[in-house]
């Protein structure tokens, strides 16, 4: 009699559970009503900051946060700025293991007849994937650019069709490659676009930095010296690469990259009349972003949230963690107004999955909100089930069973 009583009485508990789980649950209220991972809200640069260049851009690399644009999805050509892109997939291509750096490449009668920058490669000359990556990156060498692009995908024509997907991939929508090398000026791209290529390079292959921070090298045993083309990587602080470009159509480019205190920022000038035009326009774009903004990222401490009831789970409520995430660039003047907002359900219903979003951390200062960080489930919860309600009731011994 006792049996059946105590089994009547689960049966009405979980009629119960199955009326309340109708309840609707309000996870977080927003401003907007929207739910973005990531609004990040910035001072606007100063009127009297102005580059001497048709299209220039500040972003950070970390967060793809534009600081600071010029016509900045105007259309141009880049000239060798178009290697940002080459050296990229040839990085992944490393990093995944398709190439490996002491891997040999011999070198075709089309790299060997490239003009322009070049470190004079003759028809099945043998050279290492990694001294073709110097010469490409140091001193801008077309022909070592083809003889990877060969080498990677066969011909130059499928390495470009290459580029222009992986341009697609990383959103860079006013882009358009022609070669692997930036020679034929009728390919064209954006202050934007590059910035987005040069933030992926840098960021997903870190290793890229040998290269791209050397101002002399040599190869071939010390036969060919080479000087970087980029003067910044000897005469800024903190210059991290990355690329110069000239053509009479393109006219000075440069994609300029640099890192301080966490803060890492890729300017880019395009078009501009003189090299020192564009030095200087990335050295101005630079100094602003360092001067202006710090990277900051909330404490544990700030994320730290109450757990979230759990309706009709085998357990009564779920831990609540802050989704990973990086810092973000935020003006110095606001530094010491930051404050952080934890918003999330009143309760969730089971199951739960482990990273399950339950709310958001809205991160502001003075005011303004500067972005805002998902919350998740720390653990998964099941669904409390008649069998385990019954079981857990007679303490977890009851015979004849199934939890």
């Amino acid at each position: 009699m006792k049996r059946m009583v105590c089994a009547a009485l689960c049966l009405m508990l979980c009629l119960t559970m199955s009326v309340a789980a109708e309840r609707p649950t309000v996870l977080f209220d927003t401003a907007s009503g929207e739910s973005e991972e990531m609004l990040a809200v910035m001072t606007a640069a100063p009127e009297a900051l102005s580059v001497n260049a048709k299209s220039a851009v500040l972003m950070d690399m970390t967060t793809g946060t534009v600081l600071f644009e010029q016509n900045s999805h105007e259309a141009l050509p880049i000239a060798s700025v178009t290697k940002v892109m080459t050296l990229l997939l040839v990085m992944e291509a490393i990093d995944d293991g398709r190439l490996t750096p002491d891997e040999t490449v011999t070198v075709s009668s089309y790299a060997a007849s490239m003009g322009g920058s070049q470190i004079w490669l003759e028809e099945n000359e043998q050279m290492t994937v990694h001294d073709l990556l110097k010469a490409a990156v140091i001193v801008s060498a077309n022909d070592a650019c083809a003889a990877l692009a060969e080498h990677l995908c066969g011909t130059q024509a499928a390495f470009v069709e290459r580029m222009n997907i992986r341009a697609k991939e990383l959103g860079a929508t006013d882009t358009h490659f022609v070669d692997c090398s930036g020679l034929d000026d009728s390919g064209v791209s954006s202050a934007h676009d590059i910035a987005l290529m040069s933030a992926e390079l840098m960021r997903a292959h870190p290793s890229i930095k040998q290269f791209t921070t050397t101002w002399m090298d040599s190869l071939r045993g010390g036969a060919s010296e080479l000087v970087n083309t980029n003067r910044l990587v000897r005469f800024y602080n903190g210059a991290t690469g990355l690329k110069t470009g000239t053509t009479s159509a393109a006219g000075c480019c440069l994609s300029a990259t640099a890192e301080r205190e966490g803060l890492m920022l890729c300017a880019v000038v395009l078009g501009a009349p003189s090299s020192d035009d564009r030095f200087s326009g990335a050295r101005q774009l630079l100094d602003y972003g360092f001067a202006s903004y710090a990277m900051y990222t909330p404490s544990a401490e700030d994320l730290r949230c109450n757990p979230v009831a759990v309706l009709h789970g085998v357990s009564a409520q779920v831990e609540v963690v802050a989704q990973e995430i990086g810092g973000f660039p935020v003006d110095k003047a606001l530094g010491g107004k930051i404050t952080v907002e934890c918003r999330v359900a009143t309760d969730v219903e089971a199951p739960v999955e482990r990273g399950q979003r339950l709310g958001e951390a809205v991160v502001s200062a003075d005011g303004a909100e500067l972005c805002r960080i998902p919350l998740v489930a720390a653990q998964e919860v099941e669904r409390m089930t008649f069998s385990r309600a019954l079981w857990r009731f007679f303490g977890g011994t009851t015979v004849g069973y199934a939890v």
